[in-house]
């Protein structure tokens, strides 16, 4: 099954560029870390990839599936999680939390449980299922968002800044389960993060954006983020300055 394949994008806010022609595929079973500066356009594209802005210009394809053409279709392909989640019932348990949005998705009654359950043991929160949400740690919820993306086993992941309010325990933890998902389950995952040490430690590859275009991607493997600190900066200085044709990620 295909991964995400974007061409040409672009989107503008008003006088805004927020992409500009950018190019980028993420294969099955592989983790590409999306890095850039604030505005670059890392959030906006998570989001017209999502199925929840539209494009300007350009096509995007998650798992074969134009998104614009069949926009519901490439919603069953695609799981996405933001990092700073508000929508969840404070109230309700994780547990019910979990198979009320499966229920939502169109599971009956015993499945969207049953899923939830399986869920809440692979993010490790089997223990804490029970309890409210309102009293789960910024970790816990994370994982609750990662577990809710994941309720229709979609074969793509979107993470926006997923550990940004993470202490590195919990973070560490994240990015163990991400990588599971990608080397035991195939998923395709795209992240966005202002986190070098995570990129170098889960990617398979990086990619930079700057001024709506991808300007840098490369292989991850072997890579430090003393090495990755110094390409992103060199990068994004030659975009700024004009010097540096889009890269083909």
């Amino acid at each position: 099954m295909d991964g995400i394949r974007v061409r040409n994008l672009g989107k503008r806010f008003g006088p805004v560029v927020a992409l500009d022609g950018l190019d980028l595929d993420v294969e099955r079973g592989e983790i590409v870390s999306l890095l850039g500066p604030n505005g670059a356009g890392k959030s906006t594209l998570l989001r017209i990839v999502g199925t929840i802005v539209l494009p300007d210009e350009g096509t995007v394809s998650v798992g074969g599936v134009d998104t614009v053409a069949d926009p519901a279709a490439a919603r069953r392909q695609i799981g996405l999680m933001i990092g700073d989640e508000r929508s969840f019932y404070w109230r309700l348990s994780g547990r019910r939390n979990l198979a009320f949005f499966a229920a939502l998705q169109g599971m009956r009654r015993g499945d969207a449980v049953t899923r939830a359950g399986e869920l809440l043991d692979l993010v490790g929160l089997l223990e804490a299922a029970d309890r409210p949400v309102r009293g789960y740690s910024s970790g816990m919820r994370i994982r609750l968002s990662l577990a809710r993306a994941l309720l229709a086993d979609p074969p793509l992941l979107l993470l926006d800044e997923p550990t940004q309010n993470l202490d590195p325990l919990a973070a560490s933890g994240f990015r163990d389960t991400a990588i599971r998902l990608a080397g035991e389950r195939d998923t395709g995952i795209l992240i966005a993060t202002h986190d070098l040490h995570e990129a170098v430690a889960m990617s398979t590859r990086v990619a930079v954006i700057s001024a709506g275009r991808v300007v840098f991607a490369e292989d991850a493997s072997g890579m430090d983020a003393e090495r990755l600190e110094s390409v992103f900066l060199d990068a994004v200085q030659a975009s700024a300055d004009g010097q540096l044709n889009p890269v083909q990620a």
